[in-house]
């Protein structure tokens, strides 16, 4: 990848899914990648379990908020990944519309067990490491 790519990643209540990619991306790739994180429809907080999960595994949660894209300065994003399995055909402000959107479905853990936060975190963790490097050499 040649110079600092912007990604930014999509879910529909930016406290779970979404939250787990910034924080992950920025643990992986901090140097070589910005990471933000919005939601479709913002939940407001982020709950327990998407933090324990992460300190499970060493990844720092300390600056993680539940936001919406119209808090985010959008200009300069290079990709956005939506892991929310929902269109974002007509959901996406303008600065947006021309960028590349990749979506890739990975399930909601809101309102499941801690083991189901874990496997959505395993989940976004290969995303991370594996797919996002790709992707982002693409754009």
């Amino acid at each position: 990848m040649k110079g600092k790519k912007r990604v930014l990643f999509l879910c529909w209540g930016n406290a779970c899914r979404s939250i787990m990619a910034e924080a992950l991306t920025r643990h992986y790739w901090g140097g070589k990648v910005e990471a933000l994180s919005a939601g479709l429809n913002p939940l407001g907080y982020i709950p327990p379990e998407t933090l324990r999960v992460l300190e499970e595994i060493g990844v720092p949660t300390e600056s993680l908020r539940s936001k919406g894209m119209w808090e985010l300065d959008l200009e300069s994003v290079d990709l956005v990944v939506n892991l929310s399995g929902t269109s974002l055909e007509g959901r996406l402000p303008v600065q947006l519309q021309s960028k590349r959107v990749i979506d890739w479905y990975v399930r909601d853990p809101y309102g499941y067990s801690l083991d189901s936060f874990r496997q959505t975190r395993d989940t976004i963790e290969w995303l991370v490491t594996e797919k996002l490097p790709l992707w982002l050499q693409e754009s």
